[in-house]
């Protein structure tokens, strides 16, 4: 389709999917995210790993941001291999309380649990062991009924 006009030498926000057509095209160069800088990288990565809660995130996309950027882009960003270890880094930090939090959900048993700062990504990595945990403890809960669990032990 038609885009534009753009004007060389002026920097434009486009969405990422135009940005990396034109990159790969050798159009434009990529100006990463704000945040995607290693001293903030490395703020988030410390304030992750000192909370016991989930910290906010500088985009609820960073995940992805930076997986595309890195592989379609790396040559626009500054200290791109430290940039992905970084968020690499931060990432494994949210999965680890991730699963902590849901193992401790699933062992006191409880029936609603609030997430808040996750991003939708990290969600969906932990969705299905949930659901299916949750599923499993309901099955379990309602086979021990009360005037059930007396009967089965008579013989």
């Amino acid at each position: 389709g038609d885009l534009g006009p753009f004007n060389p030498g002026l920097p434009v926000e486009v969405p990422v999917w135009l940005a990396i057509n034109l990159k790969q095209r050798q159009k434009c160069r990529l100006i990463p995210p704000e945040w995607m800088d290693v001293e903030k990288l490395e703020e988030i990565r410390d304030q992750e790993r000192k909370e016991d809660t989930f910290t906010p995130m500088p985009s609820p996309y960073y995940m992805e941001l930076t997986k595309l950027l890195l592989n379609y882009a790396s040559d626009n960003i500054p200290k791109a291999d430290e940039i992905r270890t970084l968020v690499k880094d931060t990432w494994d930090t949210r999965i680890a309380k991730l699963r902590l939090s849901a193992d401790s959900f699933v062992r006191q048993q409880e029936a609603h649990a609030k997430l808040d700062n996750l991003t939708l990504m990290e969600i969906n990595t932990t969705g299905t062991f949930l659901t299916q945990a949750l599923d499993h403890m309901y099955k379990l809960r309602t086979n021990l009924q009360p005037g059930e669990s007396a009967r089965s032990q008579d013989f």
